[in-house]
């Protein structure tokens, strides 16, 4: 199978026929073997029995229905589990992404032999104040801290290798770093195309405040887990040893200090180095501790279940 299309969505009822059609006549016009997975993110508007009925007329329509909204990341990681093809692409269902795309990006996979090539918004059709200046606030932030050089990390439009996708771990909110996530798991060829933008047609945008914050904070989580994810204690240990010296230190002064040179006779529970003594031992004992924790926890099993599926369709 030459592609898969993985298609994430929340309440997008109305706008997957024109999808499918709009997909169908791109994969047919370039001889592609496909198959189309919309995974269906606890929508109530109807988008699971648009799917239901696509998937009757076309079996290569294959569907994913969660119990509830967990979320985009989740949803890419179901589909991502059961995509076939050698090149898997994914796309929101909205229509601001363009099928059009799917060849060139086809290509770039395939003949050049990127592991991952990201859309480029470059023109956008979204408000400047709630969307495009926060983007490009966020993007920025991305680049330089994860050293990934792409201008649109949050495009849903992207293009991967199989292998790629079965060898990334998606979850939280971290769908808008897989290029970072790809990187960290040992796919170094990302490159980006620019790719039409549209106006959104039908419904309304999920992007908010809350998203974009939240963006900022896993920013933070993944650059520090591509750090020390692997090594915890390296940071912890290393933040808490030196603590531990610093306040080790100031208690080692007090107790010289107190016996062969204080002659005012003083406690030393009323000098302000006893207090950053204490203080930093204590915090040093803690960050030592945490990475320790860290540590036994990374050696320990973790519970892969992140969502429940309620139905499948065209799936074993």
């Amino acid at each position: 199978m030459n592609l898969s299309v993985v298609i994430p969505l929340l309440n997008e009822q109305e706008s997957l026929n024109e999808l499918y059609d709009w997909i169908v006549q791109v994969m047919q016009s370039n001889s592609f073997s496909y198959e189309i997975i919309f995974i269906d993110d606890g929508s109530i508007d109807g988008s699971w029995d648009t799917i239901a009925s696509l998937s009757q007329k076309d079996p290569q329509v294959k569907g994913i229905r969660f119990l509830k909204n967990f979320g985009k990341s989740q949803a890419l990681h179901a589909g991502f589990g059961v995509a076939k093809g050698d090149v898997v692409i994914t796309m929101d269902a909205d229509l601001q992404d363009n099928p059009e795309e799917i060849p060139e990006m086809y290509d770039l996979i395939t003949k050049d032999n990127y592991d991952l090539i990201s859309g480029w918004k470059k023109k956008r059709y979204d408000s400047v104040i709630a969307k495009n200046l926060p983007s490009k606030l966020f993007n920025a932030a991305a680049r330089s801290t994860s050293g990934v050089k792409l201008h649109d990390f949050n495009c849903g439009l992207k293009a991967y290798k199989n292998i790629v996708v079965k060898n990334i771990d998606v979850h939280g909110e971290m769908h808008r770093y897989i290029p970072v996530l790809a990187k960290n798991a040992g796919f170094n060829k990302i490159g980006e195309k620019v790719v039409l933008h549209q106006a959104r047609k039908y419904g309304k945008t999920k992007f908010g405040m809350s998203r974009f914050i939240n963006g900022f904070l896993d920013l933070i989580t993944i650059w520090f887990m591509s750090r020390f994810g692997k090594r915890p204690m390296h940071f912890f240990g290393l933040v808490g040893t030196l603590l531990f010296i610093v306040g080790f230190c100031f208690a080692l002064y007090l107790g010289i200090d107190k016996l062969f040179i204080e002659t005012k006779g003083r406690l030393i529970a009323q000098r302000p180095e006893f207090y950053v003594a204490l203080t930093a031992m204590i915090l040093g004992t803690q960050f030592f501790l945490a990475g320790f924790l860290g540590e036994i926890i990374l050696t320990s099993k973790r519970n892969k279940e992140r969502y429940k599926i309620s139905e499948k369709i065209h799936l074993s």
